[in-house]
Formats: C-alpha cells, structure tokens, sequence
C-alpha cells in the first residue's frame, strides 16, 4: 500500500468509527457524558474508541456482577432480620424512605444514636477508643488509609485488637491509598489483621478498572458503633496547602445492622466470602439506642440505578423552603441542574457550599463553568476560606438530610461506590443545618454581577474543562 492509500484506508475507518459509535454511545451514556464522548471520538476516532471501550461503560467485570447477584437472597435475609426496627414515617417521608430502599436494599430504622464529629483530629480519637473497646471484631472500608501519624494511631488501634483476638478485616481502595496503602496493608498484616485492597487495578486479568473506585468510609465496631462520611485515615493536612474540613457521624443502634450489611458485601465481592462473623455467628440487630431515623443508602456500579443521585434529586424537587447544599466537587448533570433550578423557581432558597481552595485544577475549572447558570437561576453559591470543605452532605427544610461519602460529580453518581446515612428526624436535621450555618459565616457569597466580570481567558478555561466534564 502506499502512503495515499493508508490515509485514505484510516479516513474510512475513522468515518466509520464516527458514524458507527454516533449511533452506540447515545444508547449507553447521559446526554451529557455522550456529547464528551463523540467530541473525542471525533477529532480522535482511534483513541476515542479505545478508551471508550476500556472505561466508557459504567459497569464491574461479569464476574463481579454475577457476585453482587448472588446476593440477593443474603440481602433478604439481612431485610428480614430488621422486621421490628423498620421506622413508622409521615406520608411524605415514607415516599423517599421508600424509594431509597428500592435503591439501595436498605429501609428506615428508628431507634438510633448519632453524633456528628467534625473536628479532624476527635475523629482519629473516636475511632481508636472505640477500636480498643472492640471485643469481637472490626470492619473498616476505607478509599484513602495513609502511613502517616494519623493512619498510625488507628494501625496501633487495630494490632492491640488483633492481639486480644479481635478478628479485624480491612478493605483500602487500591487507587486511593496508592501513595501507601501496599506498605499499610503489610503492616497491618503483620500485626495479625485481615487487610485487602478493594478494587485492584488488573485490567487484563479482568479484575476491574483505574477509573471505578470503591470511595466509602465505613467504619464498624462490634455491629453495635458505625461511622460514617467524609474523612479519610489521613493527616489533614496531607498535602502542601490544603488542610481538609470534613464530616463523620458516629452512630448506635439498628442502623449499624445495615453498615454491617454493606462491609459484607463489599468483603464477599472482593473475596467472594462472606466475613468471618457472618459465616461463623449469627449476625444481630443491635438494641435500639435513641431516636434517630436513618437509613442507609449504598450506592455504585453494582446497583441498577444512581442511587445517590436519585435521591439528590427528588430530594431538590421537594423542598417547600430551603436546601444546604455542601460538596468540595460540584459538577451537575442536566437532571440535577434542572431540579436546582426549578426548585429556585418555586422560591426554593438554595445555598450551595464548595470550597475556595482547590485540590483538582481541572475539576475546578469545569466546576466554576457552571456558576453563571446556577446564579442566574437565583441560586446563592458560597465559596468556603481558608480550608478545603471535603464535607459532603445536603438538608432539605427539616424533613430530610444525607451525610456521606458522595461528592456532586457524575463520578460519584455513576463510578464510585459511595454510601450516604438519610437523616429523617428534625432534631438530627437541626443538627446538621446549625454546622451548615458555621459553615456560611466562613464563607464568601459569589456575586452574579462580579462573576461576569471575571477575565476573558478564565471563561475560555472554564468552558473547555465542562466539556470534558463527565468524563472527570
């Protein structure tokens, strides 16, 4: 072949590539994260298709979906178990309720305790008084487990567990702990603990891929203390300039039956067992503690729907009066910008809090792509001083909070396996918004009318990162 007859073969491959996925990606992918695609696709067909092919699809290997499946009948079992403590709500409420359990598997239980710790350090203390209580067992899934001072008060926690004879049993996210997490993972090891990466990058070994991470913390005690949220088992100040302000909820009661429910899912689909407790004893619902109703709502690839999301969602369309919206990423599908900008229509009033310092350039830029829209729509954007706000939690008037894990970004909607506690009791509710308040008076308010006048080539940075933003 010669030279003009490989160019013209390449050109009809690449209009076939163009015109072949023009058809598939639509099919298979958000509108929005399909535009990104076929953008790449078109200007680069051959590297397009393959990273399409690699990691365009949100979906685990067939294997792991055939484990998630085989779940099924542990997970109606685990529902049965919780008969007693199923929480009794107002009509409006038991519709969400309802709607997370569909999502998630999981319902509303009363009878809980919680306390909101946002204090970086108390948290590591919470933790490792807890852990040295522990008699029977601790379960820890974690998507960042440092070397660091920190990540060594909660080893030491953990190796005086194992020596008691705690059965202790670990899951780290592999890409997430990657600075340490292999020297973490041994070190816990020789200290008698059950450590394992969670979702170990082996692409051809058909494991799984870089881009879907397992991005919970989840901490269980003995199934009767869970915690639950933001905070990784790092120092906080873990990288240069940044210091991380973050939220965790500790929580008693039959709602740790559910947290326990998730590690075990999470062990069986990266061991393809069920954690030692569960195989060996009979796994029971704690007593009541308090009275608090929460619920638990998992969410990720593995489940049939962005659950999270879902939530968020129909969350926003039911607000009468008020939403706090905290997250350090915001990067809005067109289902969430159209539910936050009805809800402003309705005289919904909306703050949103995300953090002045950034630790991700690009997301930054693609998020502030997206402020002109959300203020114009009459939505009030505060951006948090001083540190980076890793929190992640939203109120909606006083019927209904979430505290979690997930960031607002269509990689915690779709990718990451996240987990969220929904808040149902105005008291907890309350709680919460006063922390939010805190939040606002270290905040500066974005101005509509300053935010047009930004420079030029911010704009043009900005517009060029959206566009490859559900790709992020």
């Amino acid at each position: 072949m010669t030279l003009m007859t490989l160019g013209s073969f390449y050109e009809v491959v690449a209009w076939l590539i163009r015109l072949t996925m023009l058809v598939i990606v639509p099919m298979r992918r958000t509108p929005q994260a399909a535009s990104s695609w076929l953008l790449l696709i078109f200007f680069q067909p051959a590297l397009g298709l393959l990273l399409y092919l690699m990691i365009g699809q949100a979906r685990f290997p067939s294997w792991r979906a055939e484990r998630f499946a085989n779940l099924k009948s542990f997970l109606e079992e685990q529902r049965q178990k919780l008969q007693n403590s199923v929480a009794s709500l107002p009509a409006e409420a038991a519709l969400a309720a309802d709607l997370a359990e569909n999502l998630g598997h999981m319902p509303a239980l009363s009878g809980n305790r919680m306390l909101y710790i946002s204090d970086y350090q108390a948290l590591f203390d919470h933790l490792a008084a807890d852990i040295d209580k522990a008699e029977q067992h601790v379960h820890l899934v974690i998507y960042i487990f440092d070397s660091d001072r920190s990540g060594q008060q909660i080893i030491a926690a953990l190796g005086r567990a194992a020596k008691r004879g705690v059965n202790c049993q670990i899951l780290i996210d592999a890409l997430g702990s990657r600075r340490s997490g292999k020297q973490v993972i041994q070190q816990l090891k020789s200290l008698g603990v059950d450590a394992r990466e969670a979702l170990p990058f082996r692409l051809l070994r058909g494991r799984t891929r870089g881009d879907m991470r397992n991005h919970r913390k989840l901490f269980i005690i003995d199934g009767k203390i869970g915690y639950a949220g933001s905070q990784n088992i790092i120092n906080r100040d873990w990288r240069p300039g940044v210091v991380n302000q973050e939220l965790t909820v500790r929580v008693e009661g039959p709602i740790v039956f559910e947290m326990e429910t998730l590690f075990a899912i999470n062990w069986y689909l990266e061991s393809g067992a069920l954690p030692d407790r569960m195989r060996d004893t009979p796994h029971l619902v704690p007593p009541k503690e308090g009275s608090h109703i929460l619920q638990l709502l998992p969410s990720g690839a593995d489940y049939r729907l962005a659950g999270f999301e879902t939530m968020l969602v129909t969350g926003i369309y039911a607000a009468k009066k008020q939403i706090v919206l905290v997250t350090p990423y915001l990067i809005p599908d067109s289902d969430l910008l159209a539910a936050l900008k009805t809800a402003a229509l309705r005289g919904v009033r909306i703050d949103i809090i995300v953090s002045k310092i950034a630790d991700q350039i690009l997301v930054s830029m693609a998020q502030k792509s997206y402020y002109q829209e959300l203020l114009s729509a009459g939505i009030h954007i505060h951006r948090y001083r001083d540190k980076l706000l890793h929190a992640k939690h939203i109120s909606v008037d006083n019927k209904l909070a979430m505290v979690g894990s997930s960031n607002v970004d269509i990689r915690s909607f779709l990718l990451n396996e996240e987990v969220s506690l929904i808040i149902y009791d105005k008291e907890a509710i309350a709680q919460l918004q006063n922390i939010e308040m805190d939040y606002l008076k270290n905040a500066d308010e974005v101005s509509k009318a300053a935010w047009r006048l930004r420079p030029c080539y911010c704009k043009v940075m900005e517009n060029l990162a959206r566009l490859v933003s559900p790709l992020l």
